[in-house]
């Protein structure tokens, strides 16, 4: 718990790229209307959980005005509200929705958290964002001692996970796996599960389902098990 703690320490005080910085604080001061009686929190934003976790979940980034907002990741957005629905449903979160860090949302088994910790203009950081964010990602997969699973939500995430694990030191094969939905590979000590990203895109136009991402889910509680 204590590493994980000073991990998170150094995430909300990091200021490593100038671009994401002020993008975060600007989206932070000039508020979208539906939000502007609300303090944003316009800091990195760390992963979250349960420190015994066997099972990480991994996205791209801090939505705008999700985690920029709350200072949760996928907390207070769409993206947030249809991973938590299938957490819930799956026996991992206590509680089918986020809408702030205090609601009361604990996870069981889980840890959720991202590539980049500040949300990028376009949901697109930069490689040497990306590189520059994957020591904590690293840091975060040695400090989680129980984890066996690794769910990537998206290309981004399949990507960093598996840039985080040779990080740790641990052999990634090559050529890398391929990121698809239902993908399955086994990256050093981890098995690493690929599963559509829980956007608005992929989840109103039936790309991801309930189904396909509950399906994804209870396959790494099996392999957590």
């Amino acid at each position: 718990m204590r590493a994980l703690d000073l991990i998170r320490d150094d995430v909300v005080a990091c200021r490593s790229c100038p671009r994401l910085v002020s993008w975060r604080e600007h989206v932070a001061h000039d508020k979208v209307a539906r939000f502007a009686d609300e303090e944003y929190w316009g800091k990195p934003v760390p992963g979250f959980g349960d420190p015994g976790a066997q099972i990480l979940i991994l996205g791209l980034a801090p939505a705008a005005h999700g985690g920029n907002r709350t200072g949760r990741i996928f907390t207070g957005d769409r993206s947030g509200d249809f991973l938590f629905a299938s957490l819930h449903r799956c026996g991992l979160a206590n509680q089918a929705a986020s809408i702030a860090r205090d609601d009361g949302l604990t996870l069981s088994g889980a840890y959720v958290t991202a590539v980049n910790r500040c949300a990028p203009p376009g949901n697109k950081p930069t490689p040497e964002e990306r590189d520059r964010c994957l020591p904590y990602l690293a840091g975060e997969l040695g400090a989680l001692e129980q984890l066996r699973a690794i769910v990537a939500l998206g290309a981004y995430a399949w990507d960093g996970a598996l840039r985080a694990i040779g990080e740790t030191g641990a052999t990634v094969p090559s050529p890398k796996p391929r990121f698809g939905h239902g993908a399955d590979v086994a990256v050093g000590p981890y098995r690493l599960l690929g599963c559509f990203h829980p956007s608005q895109q992929n989840t109103f136009t039936g790309k991801l389902t309930p189904d396909m991402i509950d399906g994804v889910l209870r396959r790494a509680i099996v392999i957590a098990a």
